[in-house]
């Protein structure tokens, strides 16, 4: 096949869209498909035999989309795999789920007395008018197959966006099990632990997450003190934190609870290290670090605001929070893993999970995508 891809920045440095976007085009070129990439910037001798499409930085979503639309509409391609920047193409696949439901996201996470001040921003201030024009012509093409990467964010395209069920396919991600496994991640344990200078007595609760407000950093922290307060040696390592103006949360830090690491490019060595992967995220549409620490045999904490939490079941991988932002319940959880029965026992449930989640199943089901596009373009040309 010829296939076109269109994202803001094909870099797998950039965050975890670009991440999956770089992994997939390097599958489909090593099954021998052609494949033409638009973006806004490409990652630094990134060695991919894609014909590359360089997008010049409009100063606006629309304006960006539109640029997209005249490189890859003369192509003639066999498909269009859109990730979030424009709207042409017959495959649609948004890494942040539905805006407008993130959006409704941020609006919560405000003290109550700003929201309506907010929420009349939103209507009028140019990005977020633009924001919708984009969407509306996003999710409007009747012939527009939409990927959700959960089926949360299925729910949200038909309730937010009036898309048709018959247009939307969900394909959850995949992990990388040879990579992130108990193998890989017990050969390193020694190693990462005696760099963060934990005690083998010491429970290690690991968050990995780049937007600490959305993903519930404050929380994990609040659930930490409360494990302290009650006796039990704990430390929180997080990892991420890359968004301007971010703050951690103070009185854990000062405690010495909180071990601030920063952004890493490789996790696996803080999967290694960690005895628990704790995530209370108010929003998140999959939340890949979820697979990626079960596949490490971590059990997990998250909320049903995970897309990820679909793959699990509360009291087997781990638990699932219904209220993101209750640091007691969180507690509760954390200090039931204290047990290492149940921390080992969870952990394997977890690993069988994420074993059925790989990279291959993922890749295979979005072909089937990109298959059933092509059929759909071709069926009235038969027919006729």
């Amino acid at each position: 096949m010829r296939i076109g891809v269109a994202i803001a920045q094909f870099d797998p440095q950039r965050g975890g869209a670009e991440y999956w976007t770089f992994r997939h085009v390097k599958q489909l070129l090593a099954d021998g498909h052609e494949v033409h990439v638009a973006a806004l910037g490409f990652a630094e001798g990134h060695g991919l035999p894609i014909t590359a499409h360089r997008i010049a930085a409009g100063v606006s979503p629309l304006a960006r989309a539109a640029a997209a639309e005249r490189i890859l509409r003369p192509l003639q391609l066999d498909v269009v795999h859109d990730m979030g920047l424009g709207w042409f193409g017959r495959v649609f696949q948004s890494e942040d789920g539905s805006r407008a439901a993130q959006w409704e996201c941020n609006l919560k996470l405000l003290p109550p007395a700003l929201r309506p001040i907010k929420r009349l921003l939103m209507r009028w201030l140019p990005r977020y008018v633009g924001q919708r024009r984009l969407m509306a012509r996003q999710y409007s093409d009747p012939q527009r197959l939409i990927i959700a990467i959960s089926q949360m964010c299925a729910d949200d395209y038909r309730r937010r966006h009036g898309v048709a069920d018959e247009r939307v396919r969900v394909v959850y991600h995949g992990v990388e099990t040879d990579r992130y496994s108990p193998d890989r991640a017990a050969a390193l344990r020694p190693a990462a632990r005696r760099a963060l200078q934990l005690r083998d007595d010491q429970l290690a609760v690991l968050f990995v997450g780049h937007d600490f407000r959305r993903k519930g950093l404050a929380t994990a922290a609040g659930a930490v003190e409360r494990l302290a307060a009650s006796g039990t040696d704990a430390r929180l390592l997080v990892v991420g934190g890359n968004h301007r103006g971010q703050r951690l949360p103070l009185r854990a830090g000062k405690a010495g609870l909180l071990v601030p690491l920063g952004p890493q490019s490789d996790p696996l060595p803080y999967y290694a290290a960690a005895d628990v992967f704790a995530l209370p995220s108010y929003y998140d549409p999959f939340g890949l670090v979820v697979l990626e620490a079960a596949a490490c045999g971590l059990p997990v904490v998250t909320t049903r605001s995970t897309g990820a939490s679909e793959l699990l079941r509360d009291g087997r991988e781990g638990f699932l929070l219904e209220d993101p932002g209750d640091a007691a319940a969180l507690a509760q959880r954390l200090a039931l893993l204290t047990d290492p029965q149940r921390r080992a026992a969870m952990g394997e449930a977890a690993r069988r999970t994420a074993a059925m989640f790989g990279v291959d199943r993922n890749y295979r089901e979005t072909l089937a995508v990109y298959a059933e596009t092509i059929e759909r373009r071709e069926a009235p040309l038969r027919a006729a």
